[in-house]
């Protein structure tokens, strides 16, 4: 059933926002431009599209849950891409605009995915970990302690067992 709720909520949320929206801001769906900004956008789109997808199972099936604040995993999720990034989920988002932007060679949505990235960073500031660390307390620290907010090193060996990897 979370399967289900999680491929709801991203047609629903991440396809308009890294879908419909930027359609709209470059003016309908044809993404055209010269071979480099296709074959470098289009990477960089299928990247974070694969990012996201790859995080929302990861959110099913390990973590009991959705995406969707109204059926947050029930399970602190540190697998996968999430032994790298505390928030690979909005980084695959970012990418996918961002592959969109080069692709379609856009001004307008090189500002959307900046201002998408801006936007994130606070929501994970000001709601999501402070919600994270009432919810999973110690293994949460832990976790924070071990992998990057965004991206980076991710967890060392000797921290792994410190947040269950």
């Amino acid at each position: 059933m979370d399967i289900l709720k999680t491929l709801l909520f991203t047609v629903l949320v991440p396809g308009t926002v890294a879908g419909l929206i930027p359609a709209w801001i470059r003016g309908g769906w044809a993404l055209r431009g010269p071979a480099w900004a296709v074959a470098a956008g289009g990477a960089t789109l299928a990247a974070g599209i694969a990012i996201y997808l790859w995080c929302a199972w990861d959110f099913a099936t390990a973590g009991r849950g959705t995406p969707s604040p109204t059926h947050p995993p029930r399970a602190l999720v540190v697998r996968g891409l999430y032994r790298h990034s505390r928030n690979p989920m909005y980084v695959g988002v970012v990418l996918a605009v961002l592959g969109q932007a080069v692709w379609a060679r856009s001004p307008g949505l090189f500002g959307y995915a900046a201002f998408l990235a801006a936007a994130f960073h606070l929501r994970v500031v000001v709601f999501e970990e402070p919600y994270l660390r009432r919810t999973f307390g110690a293994a949460y620290g832990g976790y924070v302690a071990a992998v990057p907010r965004w991206f980076g090193r991710g967890a060392r060996r000797d921290e792994a067992p410190r947040i269950g990897l």
